[in-house]
């Protein structure tokens, strides 16, 4: 019989289920779902972005509160998304209403974390790092169980296996039902709401105000709005940041830890090499999948695999290396493994081998992000540890899925252009203007409407341009892995890395 603090854990464990499992149905579905629906890539792209940038929102949002709702409040506040995110999906029969189902999806996931993240490390506080990666194979357990269903089920429609969703909703939702949620460790420690708030500090504030007008500015964009100038997204949103940064530093008179800081710009780099390919990848591979008769979306699922299991086993490797030093040598693995994918052509046993790279490296990104900083920095609370994920949530969604499906419109266009301008004479849709680019999107419909030659050629250069696309994120993880080497050197000129202790003060 599980124990009551075990028990509890099972049950956080279980809602990271569900939140992957809705995460990889989207993700294995979109192609589908854009045919049908005749998206552009650009649309694509934001509705992988509005998977995961409200996820920013709700996590930073209940951050600030939860100690005092209470957790059983924000996952009552999670189910209901859960649920009615769902319905608004499999009802949808426009762009509009996919990006609104998304984005309830997306604000349900963030509470979920807000909540579970917090419970872990009140816990297991003296053993964060590796019941962190536990608690995160839930989500890639997810990533396995809703890829392998939604694969089964290949003959069904996309409106069905969107359904499955509500299955692991239903069961955490049960689950969570009579929990007694622990008290948060910084609140034991007796650690001010104010003291939380300068851990974190102005700059850090700015950082995430700046990403979330970015991500503001995709919502809008979704209903043809423009809330930032176009062609000057970067810097209106930088001047939108400014106003509660004022306010915020005004009132807590803390620039933060540096080091928090540091690490905040990380996470973006982090969460876009890992959940901004997972969004794309079965997307991009398709082409090169299809020559060989197999679904694209296992190299998903098979990726996920490999994270559910070595997650687990999470404790030793943390232990050998230190959380910096896991972290320095998965980006490495996880660099090599995009370059070869983006590589392998239409070689299955390539593709697989380097996907195994990939899944290797990018399996202790996230919950050992969330280790090192809930070690460093325990009085910023929930709000220190769960503004690193919301940061890397929103950087994948504001700026690193959608710039993705852009650079691929870009691309495409160019390269069938170069090919053959009287094929992207008759594809071509009215130039848009993005992220200071500008290109006109290839129309799906009309490709599919072309002779066989024609079409025949426009497929290749789609497909070779798509898994070629995968080669751009590969610069992110060298990035993360100097910064992490250079983190290293730090902490060992200090005497080497420690975790940080606090207590409740003396009665």
């Amino acid at each position: 019989m599980l124990n009551k603090e075990n028990r509890l854990f099972v049950a956080c464990v279980l809602a990271l289920v569900a939140t992957s499992f809705g995460f990889i149905l989207r993700a294995l579905l979109l192609n589908t779902i854009g045919v049908d629906l005749n998206l552009t890539e650009t649309q694509k792209g934001a509705l992988s972005g509005a998977g995961l940038f409200p996820f920013a929102l709700s996590i930073i949002f209940f951050s600030l509160i939860i100690d005092r709702i209470g957790y059983g409040t924000a996952m009552i506040f999670a189910w209901g998304g859960h649920v009615l995110s769902a319905i608004i999906t499999i009802t949808a029969h426009s762009y509009q209403q996919l990006y609104v189902g998304t984005l309830i999806f997306a604000l349900a996931n963030g509470t979920v974390e807000a909540v579970v993240n917090p419970v872990t490390t009140t816990l297991f506080s003296k053993n964060k790092t590796h019941r962190l990666n536990i608690l995160h194979s839930g989500w890639a357990g997810g990533l396995v169980l809703g890829g392998l269903l939604a694969i089964a089920m290949s003959g069904f429609g996309w409106r069905a296996k969107i359904g499955l969703f509500l299955i692991p909703a239903l069961i955490y939702g049960a689950l969570m039902v009579g929990q007694k949620f622990p008290v948060q460790e910084r609140v034991t420690a007796g650690v001010s709401y104010r003291d939380m708030l300068k851990e974190f500090g102005w700059a850090s504030c700015f950082i995430v105000c700046w990403f979330i007008a970015l991500a503001v500015n995709e919502v809008c964009k979704a209903f043809d709005i423009n809330f930032l100038m176009v062609g000057r997204e970067f810097l209106c949103a930088a001047i939108w940041a400014v106003v509660p940064t004022l306010a915020f530093a005004f009132y807590i008179k803390a620039l933060g830890r540096p080091m928090f800081v540091f690490l905040l710009l990380i996470m973006t780099l982090s969460a876009t090499t890992e959940l901004g390919t997972d969004s794309w990848i079965t997307d991009l591979l398709t082409p090169a999948m299809k020559t060989l008769g197999i679904q694209a979306g296992w190299v998903l699922v098979y990726t996920s695999a490999i994270m559910v299991v070595l997650r687990l086993s999470a404790g030793p490797l943390v232990h050998k290396l230190s959380p910096l030093g896991l972290l320095a040598v998965c980006s490495a693995i996880c660099g090599a493994g995009l370059l070869w994918i983006s590589n392998a052509g239409a070689v299955a046993g390539i593709i697989f081998l380097a996907a195994t790279l990939y899944g290797v490296g990018k399996t202790f990104f996230w919950p050992t992000m969330l280790g090192l900083v809930s070690e460093q920095f325990p009085k910023g609370g929930a709000l220190t540890l769960n503004a690193i994920g919301g940061m890397g949530m929103i950087a994948v969604g504001a700026l690193g899925g959608p710039l993705l499906g852009t650079l691929q419109d870009v691309a495409w266009d160019k390269n069938l252009n170069q090919a053959s301008p009287a094929i992207h004479q008759m594809v071509a849709n009215p130039p848009e203007t993005k992220y200071g680019m500008t290109y006109q999107p290839l129309d799906k419909a009309k490709i599919e409407k072309l002779p066989t030659a024609d079409k025949a050629t426009a497929d290749d250069v789609i497909g070779k341009t798509s898994q070629s696309t995968i080669a751009t994120f590969a610069i992110l993880p060298a990035i993360m892995c100097a910064c992490y080497i250079g983190l290293i050197l730090y902490f060992k000129s200090k005497g080497g890395y420690k975790q940080i202790q606090i207590s409740a003060p003396p009665t």
